[in-house]
């Protein structure tokens, strides 16, 4: 199939598309929040797939959809920059106890929402460091902070999940 799109050939590419497009919406509005910037990033990313698949170097099972799962990653955040994107952490509260709430009665798409409510710099370094597996180190370069205020953006962005987590499960747990 990656052969087959990376010829050009239409076939091949809406065979890639489709079967992949679900996955990278998902993968983009994790990132943001406007469907239209979802939109847009998709686009981007599947023009830029298409013109580089050619040079897409198959290392196993799970290697293209990596690929282009960073393909659109790296979309989202251009979108996200210019933005502010990290919070003044000196005028917000302290994190709660690193403490993890139960999620097993949450359902997956309130899980969703909940990140998606997160202020773009906490989402942003709490996907990075969670889906991305990035560590802060990692997350510092690529967003033009501090490592430790990678830290601490994920440790508020923890927090704020904990306690939205604690009062959904207060108000459905009855």
């Amino acid at each position: 199939m990656a052969q087959l799109a990376g010829d050009g050939n239409p076939r091949g590419q809406r065979e890639l598309y489709d079967r992949y497009a679900g996955y990278l919406t998902a993968v983009a509005r994790r990132y943001l929040v406007d469907e239209d910037c979802v939109k847009d990033v998709l686009q981007e990313a599947f023009i830029s797939i298409f013109r580089r698949i050619d040079g897409f170097e198959y290392r196993g099972e799970g290697s293209l959809k990596a690929w282009m799962t960073r393909i659109v990653v790296n979309g989202a955040l251009h979108e996200l920059r210019g933005r502010k994107l990290m919070e003044d952490v000196d005028r917000l509260p302290e994190p709660a106890p690193d403490e993890d709430p139960e999620v097993e009665n949450v359902p997956l798409s309130v899980l969703q929402k909940m990140i998606g409510h997160l202020p773009d710099g906490y989402r942003t370094v709490f996907n990075l460091y969670v889906f991305e597996q990035m560590p802060h180190k990692q997350i510092a370069s690529l967003l033009g902070i501090k490592e430790n205020s990678s830290a601490s953006q994920f440790l508020r962005a923890k927090a704020l999940l904990a306690r939205e987590i604690t009062e959904y499960r207060k108000r459905n747990d009855r």
